[in-house]
């Protein structure tokens, strides 16, 4: 199976490091043209090692994402939008009567609103083009419980999913795919390296007890994912959600 992606223009979020910059170094090394976001200025270390271009701002700012893509498509059209940025935002589980509005609103604007505005602002310029790739990035707390225990997390995961099914719907007379990978608990950054820590060593095992494969997984196992649902080989899949979780 060869899987390229020369003369495609490619747009990662969260690409500061974790899956977004796996993702985005992985669309590099087939060729394609990568735009890389996040609001950590350290995003630019990752356009750097893909020879992409970086911009750093917040994508809970609506106007922010509208400024972002409007100097995108200057440049010409973008063939794949990955909204991989999300996460707990620092948050912590706690109970429910003790959950902030600015709390819950924090995350549902991450997780689930920038892959909106994101979507939103390029769907016309690939409907022109009759052709576009949309990938979610959700977790498997959108197809269960959050290990984080966190309600807005799990909560905005599953509606991530949602929203990846009415979009396929809406967007596929045009030819444009939009699909979900949900990933399993991946040590992939700085707040999962200390989830991880948190759990102690019985913890840890018995995260890895309920695992079919014995093992955590890596960032680029999630970017092999996106790569097969931006490629030829995923033309005739829309609205679906892969589980790259080492099998539960």
């Amino acid at each position: 199976m060869k899987i390229a992606f020369e003369d495609k223009t490619v747009v990662v979020t969260g690409a500061a490091h974790g899956f977004g910059r796996a993702i985005a170094l992985a669309f590099a090394d087939l060729g394609a043209k990568v735009w890389v976001c996040d609001l950590q200025e350290s995003v630019k270390e990752t356009a750097a090692l893909c020879g992409g271009e970086a911009r750093a701002f917040d994508l809970k700012d609506s106007s922010a994402i509208q400024a972002f893509a409007h100097e995108v498509l200057n440049e010409g059209p973008v063939d794949i939008l990955v909204n991989n940025a999300g996460g707990v935002l620092g948050q912590v589980g706690q109970a429910i009567e003790k959950v902030s509005p600015e709390q819950w609103q924090s995350i549902f604007d991450v997780n689930v609103s920038g892959a909106f505005y994101l979507s939103q602002a390029f769907a016309s310029a690939m409907k022109k083009q009759k052709f576009g790739r949309i990938i979610n990035i959700s977790s498997g707390a959108g197809l269960g419980i959050s290990l984080t225990g966190i309600q807005a997390y799990a909560s905005a995961k599953a509606a991530l999913i949602g929203l990846t099914r009415q979009l396929a719907h809406e967007l596929g007379p045009w030819q444009i795919t939009v699909n979900c990978i949900a990933p399993g608990f991946v040590r992939s950054n700085p707040t999962t390296e200390k989830q991880w820590q948190s759990y102690g060593e019985a913890g840890q095992q018995a995260l890895l007890e309920n695992i079919a494969l014995k093992r955590l997984g890596s960032p680029d196992d999630i970017a092999k994912g996106v790569l097969f649902f931006a490629s030829d080989y995923a033309n005739w899949i829309t609205g679906q959600v892969l589980s790259i979780d080492g099998g539960k």
